[in-house]
């Protein structure tokens, strides 16, 4: 049976994400030999290049290929475009030119050519270093030593002590890193899964787990630890107070994660991605910090940056653009902007488009939350319950629950305030149920469920009031130690002050910040 026209194929996908030079650079390779002009797997090449879907069954009409051939010619292709691209790459990356001189120097050691092969390696030893790619240096290390015992000459015994302690001193700084990287995925992870902590027995778990882990580097000399030693440090920490909500020490670990990066330009083309992302956490930090004018800056500055590391590579573009999109929506909802947010969701759902397969369901989820928020600030309760349900629908409940919650939550707002409230009893009672099924029920969404439970039986000149007793009941909360982070994800406290005074909440969230920032 053919494929269906929405079927993922790898190699349709690679060739979807090929740039016009990575493609030009292909045909240029894949024609070097006379033989290959007209080579079935570059007609099959041209083809998947002007298709919109994959579509096994157009392929099998439109090129002189057999059915039980596709498969073989497929991967085929998959694997000429990668060595192409690898070609094309190779001295603009590091560790592929690492691996390069080391498949170099393996060539020249299978030929007895003992002193060749050990020069090629001290370059390649030098370069790995200064880059701190220690897992690929301990590699060249061994086959160093492998040549030294089968090329005897003076100085063999300094030679081999001092390879010897460089070693040693490499594994010591791979535990290190290794140690270090675990715990800042770990709670990476653990913040995928449930957002910030929610309870004292989240913070106490935290403290008592991770806490102890990164205490053991508390009495490190930073001076002495290696770049990627202290970039793992710094991530972190700042992840470890930004889930327990310390946002002031979360800002102070990412300013060093960032400062860092600055102070060895080199390392920002190596590790784009973890530059990008700490600029995330750092805008995100000032953002919940409420710093409005440290976050304006910082934005600025880092819509320069992407004029740079943006150019790297399609994924280093991705992730700028994704913390640029996030950023800039956080800034309308800071200023009380809803309607000038509103014009960037095209360009903000086309990019999601455009990187669909390359973007994960996380930052899909982030995006859409801000865009339902931004049509909620602004009024447009339809398109906000669209993009709410675009999230409400996701199938693995473990991904983001935090957001799945309040998807829920500020869903029903909406359904209140469109009228669509005909079933509003049967919404309440099945988000009360995946609320604590999600193990999320606090003292602020239980208020909130209540409130909206006795929506329908409250009389309307009395609305106001009880909006305003609802107000009053959950202003204290917004500085709990964990109570605060539903304030985090949906501002309801303004919502209910535009209920009280009878105006549009974007005129409220506006008013406040003009006032805080005269």
């Amino acid at each position: 049976m053919a494929a269906t026209p929405n079927k993922q194929e790898p190699v349709f996908e690679l060739i979807r994400s090929m740039s016009k030079a990575e493609k030009r650079n292909f045909k240029l390779y894949a024609t070097r030999l006379a033989g290959n002009q007209e080579a079935k797997f570059l007609t099959l090449f041209d083809y998947l290049d002007s298709l919109d879907e994959y579509d096994e069954k157009r392929i099998l009409q439109r090129c002189p290929i057999k059915k039980e051939q596709l498969p073989n010619m497929k991967a085929h292709l998959y694997k000429q475009i990668l060595v192409s691209i690898r070609l094309l790459d190779v001295q603009r990356t590091v560790p592929m030119q690492l691996r390069e001189q080391i498949d170099f120097a393996r060539i020249l050691f299978d030929k007895g050519l003992y002193r060749q092969s050990s020069k090629l390696l001290d370059k390649a030893a030098e370069l790995a270093l200064t880059n701190e790619q220690y897992t690929m240096a301990i590699d060249i290390v061994e086959m160093q030593k492998k040549i030294e015992t089968l090329n005897i000459s003076r100085g063999i015994l300094s030679k081999s002590e001092s390879l010897s302690r460089l070693a040693g001193t490499m594994c010591d700084k791979i535990v290190r890193i290794n140690d270090l990287s675990n715990i800042s995925m770990q709670l990476y992870g653990l913040y995928l899964k449930l957002g910030y902590t929610r309870t004292q027995k989240d913070i106490d778990l935290i403290i008592q787990v991770y806490g102890q882990k990164l205490a053991k580097y508390e009495a490190c000399d930073e001076g002495e630890l290696s770049f990627t030693e202290r970039f793992f440090l710094y991530q972190a920490n700042a992840w470890y107070n930004y889930i327990l909500h310390n946002l002031l020490l979360c800002y102070k670990y990412v300013c060093r994660w960032i400062s860092l990066f600055d102070e060895h330009p080199h390392m920002k083309q190596l590790m784009y991605d973890a530059y990008l992302r700490g600029y995330s956490r750092l805008l995100d930090s000032l953002f919940l910090l409420r710093s409005h004018k440290r976050f304006v800056s910082t934005l600025r500055a880092f819509e320069k940056e992407i004029g740079e590391i943006g150019n790297i590579s399609d994924n280093a573009r991705m992730i700028a653009l994704q913390i640029l999109y996030t950023n800039r929506i956080n800034n309308y909802f800071r200023e009380g902007l809803f309607s000038d947010g509103i014009k960037i969701i095209p360009e903000v759902e086309e990019f999601i488009r455009n990187y669909s397969n390359q973007l994960d369901l996380h930052h899909r989820m982030v995006l859409y939350y801000k865009i339902a928020c931004l049509y909620f600030g602004n009024g447009n309760y339809g398109p906000c319950m669209e993009y709410l349900k675009r999230i409400i629908s996701t199938r693995d409940p473990q991904i983001r629950r935090d957001l799945q919650c309040y998807a829920r939550i500020l869903n029903l707002i909406c359904s209140y305030e469109s009228g669509i409230d005909y079933n509003i009893d049967y919404q309440i009672r099945s988000v009360y149920v995946f609320l604590v099924k999600m193990n999320d029920m606090q003292q602020v969404q239980l208020e909130m469920m209540r409130f909206l439970k006795r929506l329908n039986t409250i009389y309307a000149g009395d609305l106001k009031e009880e909006f305003r007793k609802l107000y009053e009941i959950l202003k204290p909360y917004e500085q709990h130690p964990y109570e605060r982070r539903t304030f985090y994800y949906l501002d309801v406290l303004s919502w209910l002050q535009s209920k009280v005074e009878g105006i549009p909440v974007a005129e409220v969230i506006r008013r406040r910040f003009l006032s805080e920032n005269k």
